[in-house]
């Protein structure tokens, strides 16, 4: 590294520009975003299972081509993502080895089961939501093809978001039953949702220096908060209530005051404990040993067409 090179980086930081493959960069800056982004696609990939789960079983033709579009655009966004790692000079196969392997996690919201149709459509509404909460101030990720990659996906969840709305407005608008439905599926994933966001900002390790480098704008509490109160007018539109007795709005702080998640069930689901996470790495590792003959075949004609040009 020369000190020019280092300058270099600090203006383009200080200045709000973008940080391309090509240029130099902080070697903790390069191992911070490998991480981040193939987290992130690990998750969009693992993310296909508790709902693809639900395509056999959706309730009519019309809800079963809507959920197949979804996650179809999950496993796109896991491409988009793992490209975006690619150009930080670390391969596809060595990040999916480091999933399989559990060298490298996903989110912990997937952790955890979707006994019923309203599952679905509350992973769309708070799960989804959640997601569009952190990943639209990473379109403005200082590091270039990671913050390209979230414009796309970015719209792409909004879609999501309102299809998993729509769902549970359906259940809400029918018989008592399916209310009820609703309403347990919001009381199983509004904690979870809540908790996406990471640890709170006294307990986070990489806020700060993240913040400083352009990767995050905004602290996980504020991301959290956000949520919140997005998502509040939202349930009473709905009809359902959400399972948090501390929940108030607050006329001084202009926000609304809420109770704290159980972050010892947080850590438990991040250590995957349980047998639902090896259920969905065992899954995936079946999909990628499936698909080797894909890979095998494409990389034979890539081969041909190199030879013949």
């Amino acid at each position: 590294m020369t000190i020019h090179a280092q300058q270099r980086f600090d203006s383009l930081i200080e200045a709000d520009e973008r940080i391309e493959p090509d240029d130099w960069m902080p070697e903790e800056y390069r191992q911070t975003l490998v991480r981040q982004i193939a987290q992130h696609a690990h998750s969009e990939i693992i993310g296909m299972q508790p709902e693809g789960a639900w395509i056999s079983r959706a309730p009519s033709l019309h809800r079963k081509a809507i959920l197949i579009a979804k996650v179809q655009d999950e496993a796109g966004h896991g491409l988009y993502l793992y490209g975006a790692a690619e150009s930080l000079g670390t391969t596809r196969a060595e990040l999916l080895d480091r999933l399989h392997t559990r060298r490298q996690k996903y989110s912990s919201i997937f952790n955890y089961p979707t006994p019923t149709w309203a599952d679905v459509g509350a992973i769309g509404w708070l799960v989804d939501g959640a997601a569009i909460a952190n990943q639209v101030p990473l379109c403005r990720c200082s590091f270039g093809p990671y913050g390209r990659a979230m414009v796309r996906i970015c719209k792409e969840e909004s879609f999501h978001q309102r299809q998993g709305f729509q769902i549970l407005l359906r259940l809400t608008e029918g018989t008592a039953e399916q209310k009820q439905m609703a309403q347990e599926a919001l009381n199983r994933w509004w904690w979870p949702s809540v908790m996406m966001f990471g640890p709170p900002d006294s307990e986070s390790v990489h806020n700060a220096r993240n913040m400083a480098w352009g990767i995050k704008r905004f602290t996980n509490d504020e991301l959290r908060q956000g949520f919140v109160d997005m998502t509040v007018p939202q349930a009473e539109l709905l009809g359902l209530t959400i399972p948090d007795p501390e929940l108030r709005w607050n006329d001084e702080r202009g926000h609304y005051d809420f109770g704290e998640p159980d972050w010892e069930e947080f850590a438990r689901m991040v250590r995957g404990e349980g047998d639902l996470p090896e259920q969905r790495l065992r899954v995936r590792r079946e999909a990628h040993e499936n698909g080797a003959w894909v890979r095998e075949a494409a990389a034979a004609y890539a081969a041909r067409q190199r030879q013949a040009a």
